[in-house]
Formats: structure tokens, C-alpha cells, sequence
């Protein structure tokens, strides 16, 4: 779940746009590691969480735990309406795009079989947390094999392409590594985009064999496997294409099959696209009902969504909730402007969990199985990090974050209305 959610189609697209930024390849090559640093800090302050608190509902959880069941409530609030709902209609409609390389769609069209692939793929999780599980092993090792056949390949076949990495014979000639601080700032978000959705594996705690191991366990290697996957491919792009192609690139991922392989890698690179772009949907589609299962049984939602299949085990009406949402929104257009602006918030949440360590360890009663390594430096740098991206987007774009931030406080008068109608337990 955690390499499989991760790699998605930003792998093929974000190169450009870190490139872009830090025209250098000892650059590029830092700040996906660096991104992949940051991604694994926040994956070991999930691992302690779930540890500590082994049950359905991951962040929503941790939040309640460590400060309120109203920030926990702003964390599902957010997710249902745009965040979680948004990504998978977003991750959808490029699974359709790129479809459409091979079986030629229009706008309707496009449309009908993203939705279409979030139907199916929720019809397979209502069946059975087992066979999205199955769906999902598959995907990922899938992907993990193409993803080194490129690396592979780009030091094969592609060993003399003349790219900026076997130009510059190693990284030692980059005359300026980072631009400025932020060149390097704007580089690191948009690495950080691709290594989006590592926390959701924590979702499903309560049906994971022996959670407060496995899941810190997954953490750790799912995250590591994806980093040096991430760098080993920005390394097989740069070492067969030139820096500024890169950079300008609207499709590096096809633009390195063309000069590897030759005509026939668009078609290659769609496939591959597609293949990703699915797993990355069946574990969204897995992980996100689980928090509204959590929500509802804790009285914050209506309790009927919270209803657990006889059957097949899975909470069936959060699903079926799920998929109807993220189709309305494939349907209207509307998840790309909730999408944008919005996304960024769950960097505050992020900050505000590695900000619940330094809280809950100073409770009586908090044991998790798993410590955090480095506390209180990683948490500390990872908090001040989340804080310089969530700074970054109010002064860029402060109209749409304005908008963004106020859609998820939206919620909190939500929660206490909720909290006061006859029958409802949403706790202080």
C-alpha cells in the first residue's frame, strides 16, 4: 500500500518541474532525495502514532487523540469533501487522459471511463479488504518493475545518450547546485507531490496482522523502496536527456522511451501511466473509508455510514459514499479548483501530527511499540519544513489558499451544530 499509493503518474511529470527550479543535475538529484528524507520523517511520526493508537481511521485518530475530536472531525471534513475525494478524481481523470493514447476519447468520454475505473475499482474494495489488497499487490509490483526496468535500461541501452549526467561526469561540475533558497523551496514541493498519500496505509490498522509492527515496517521500507526508486529514475532521465529538455518537458517519461527505445516508448510510457495511475486509485479507494467508518462510529458522522458489510467485512456505505462523491466531481470539473487549493492544508495537518509527539509524550499512559528515531530533531525539522510549504503557498497564491484554508475551517461550525443536535456525541 505505501509504494503502491505513492507511485502514481507525478513520477512521470514532476522531473520537469524540479528540474525547472534547480537546473543542475547535483540539484535535482538532492532535492528528491531531500523530498524523500522529508517524506520518511513524517512516515516515522505515522509509525509511533500507530503504534500508540492501532485503530481505524490513521490521522483522524491521531489528531482526536493528541488534541481534539474537533480537529480530528476538520481532518475527515476535509478529506471527504476535497482533499481525499479530490485526489482520486484527479488521479482518475489522468488514467482516462492517458487511456485515451490508445482508444481515442472525447471530453464526455474522458470523463465517463475515469469514473468508470473509480466504480470498478470501489466495487472490488466493497467486495472485500482481501481482494483490493490483491489488486493492489499486483499494481505495485508492477510498477516497482518498470520503474527499475527504466533505470536499467537507461544505463544499458541508453549508456552513451549523451544526457546531462554522463556530460557533466557525475554531479561534481554543476557550477550553482540551488538557484536560491526559493528555487529550492518551490523544487522540494513539487518533489514532495509525487511522494503524496504515504500516511493512508495507517487508515486500515484494525485489519492489519499485528499493526503496531507491520505498519511501522511498511512505513519504513515502502518509503525507502520509493525514494531510491524516485532517484534512480531522475538519474536514467538525466542520464539520457540534457537538462533543459528535461526541464521543458511536458512528458519526459515518453520523451526518455523515444530516445531509448524509439517510437514505440509513448505507448510504452501510456501503459505504464495507466498501470500507475490505477494503483494509486485502488489505494485511495482501500485506505479513505476507513476514516469515515471511524468518524461514524465515534457518533461524527450519521451512524448508518459507519455500517460494516455482512458479508464481505468492509464498511460498504463509505465506499459506495466515496465513489459517488469523486464522480461528481470527475463529472462537474469542480476537483480541479478544490484540488489546488486545498491540497496544501494537509501540510498543516501533517505539522500539527509530528506537533502531537512532543504533546502525547508528555501524558501519562502514552506507550506506543515504536519510538521515533531522532526525537526531537526529525520532528522538529519535519514541523519547520511543513511550515515553510504551508508559507510558501499563503505568499504565492494567497486568494486560492485564503479560499482553500477557509473551505476545511468550514467544518468546525459544522462539528458544533452537530454536537448539539439531540443524539449526537461528538465529544469536548
Amino acid at each position: 500500500m505505501v509504494a503502491g499509493i505513492i507511485i502514481g503518474a507525478s513520477i512521470f511529470v514532476q522531473p520537469s518541474a524540479v528540474t525547472a527550479q534547480v537546473p543542475s543535475v547535483a540539484g535535482v538529484l538532492v532535492v528528491w532525495g531531500a523530498a524523500g528524507a522529508l517524506t520518511l520523517i513524517g512516515s516515522l511520526v505515522i509509525a509511533e502514532l500507530t503504534s500508540a493508537f492501532p485503530r481505524t481511521g490513521g490521522v483522524y485518530v491521531f489528531l482526536k487523540e493528541a488534541y481534539s475530536p474537533a480537529l480530528g472531525f476538520l481532518w475527515g471534513w476535509a478529506m471527504f469533501w476535497t482533499m481525499h475525494s479530490g485526489i482520486l478524481a484527479v488521479i482518475a481523470m489522468v488514467f482516462a487522459r492517458y487511456v485515451g493514447a490508445f482508444v481515442p476519447l472525447g471530453d464526455a468520454g474522458t470523463r465517463g471511463v475515469a469514473i468508470g475505473a473509480v466504480l470498478a475499482l470501489s466495487a472490488v474494495n466493497y467486495r472485500g479488504v482481501r481482494e483490493g489488497s490483491a489488486v493492489q499487490a499486483v499494481l505495485t509490483t508492477i510498477k516497482v518493475l518498470a520503474l527499475v526496468l527504466i533505470i536499467v535500461v537507461a544505463f544499458t541501452i541508453g549508456a552513451h545518450g549523451g544526457g546531462a549526467l554522463s556530460s557533466a561526469a557525475g554531479v561534481g561540475q554543476d557550477s550553482v547546485i540551488f538557484p536560491s533558497p526559493r528555487a529550492f523551496v518551490l523544487a522540494m514541493i513539487a518533489g514532495l507531490f509525487a511522494f503524496g498519500g504515504w500516511h493512508m496505509v495507517s487508515y486500515a490498522a484494525e485489519e492489519t496482522e499485528n499493526p503496531t509492527r507491520t505498519i511501522p515496517r511498511a512505513l519504513l521500507v515502502g518509503t525507502l523502496l520509493v525514494t531510491a526508486l524516485y532517484v534512480g529514475v531522475n538519474a536514467a532521465y538525466l542520464h539520457v536527456l540534457p537538462l533543459e529538455r528535461v526541464a521543458a518537458s511536458t512528458r519526459v517519461a515518453a520523451d526518455f522511451a523515444d530516445v531509448t527505445v524509439g517510437g514505440s516508448g509513448a505507448p510504452i510510457m501510456s501503459a505504464l501511466v495507466v498501470l500507475s495511475t490505477l494503483g494509486a486509485m485502488n489505494g485511495v479507494i482501500l485506505a479513505g473509508p476507513r476514516v469515515y467508518l471511524a468518524m461514524a462510529n465515534d457518533g461524527l458522522l450519521f451512524r448508518w455510514i459507519g455500517g460494516v458489510h455482512p458479508a464481505f467485512r468492509t464498511p460498504h456505505r463509505a465506499i459506495t459514499l466515496q465513489a459517488l462523491w469523486s464522480s461528481v466531481l470527475v463529472a462537474t470539473g469542480t476537483y480541479r479548483a478544490l484540488f489546488t487549493r486545498v491540497v496544501y492544508t494537509e501540510w498543516i495537518f501533517f505539522a500539527l501530527l509530528a506537533a502531537g509527539l512532543f504533546v502525547l509524550r508528555r501524558r501519562a499512559g502514552y506507550a506506543p511499540v515504536y519510538r521515533v528515531w531522532g526525537y526531537p530533531v526529525l520532528p522538529a525539522i519535519f514541523i519547520v519544513s511543513t511550515a515553510a510549504i504551508v508559507a510558501n503557498q499563503l505568499v504565492s497564491e494567497p486568494r486560492d489558499a485564503a479560499i482553500g484554508l477557509g473551505l476545511v475551517l468550514v467544518g468546525l461550525p459544522i462539528y458544533y451544530l452537530w454536537g448539539r443536535t439531540p443524539g449526537r456525541r461528538p465529544g469536548p
